[in-house]
């Protein structure tokens, strides 16, 4: 089986950074998702699918691989730079435009 563990991105709906301290461990998928003819369902026979751990650091989701035998693979998050504005820099008198 092989994992994949990232740092999940808050969405665009989120302002802050909440569920995105945490590195989650998800399973790539092993099989074909096959597309019932009746009800139109999609399904598979790859239970492992379904599976999401979170850990509270990159380190433990990697122990947890290694002692499982899991092939992993990590994404390094992107961080976010911060740019320090000021309020008062919208009534400045020579603001750049």
């Amino acid at each position: 089986m092989e994992a994949r563990i990232y740092r999940p991105s808050r969405t665009a709906m989120q302002s802050g950074r909440a569920n995105t301290r945490r590195w989650v461990m998800e399973f790539e998928p092993s099989a074909a998702r096959v597309i019932d003819r009746l009800m139109g369902w999609s399904g598979s026979a790859d239970t492992a699918q379904q599976v999401r751990m979170t850990f509270t650091s990159r380190d433990d989701a990697v122990a947890f691989a290694k002692r499982n035998r899991f092939d992993y693979q990590i994404s390094e998050p992107n961080e976010q730079k911060m740019r320090r504005k000021s309020y008062a820099g919208n009534f400045r008198y020579q603001r750049p435009r």
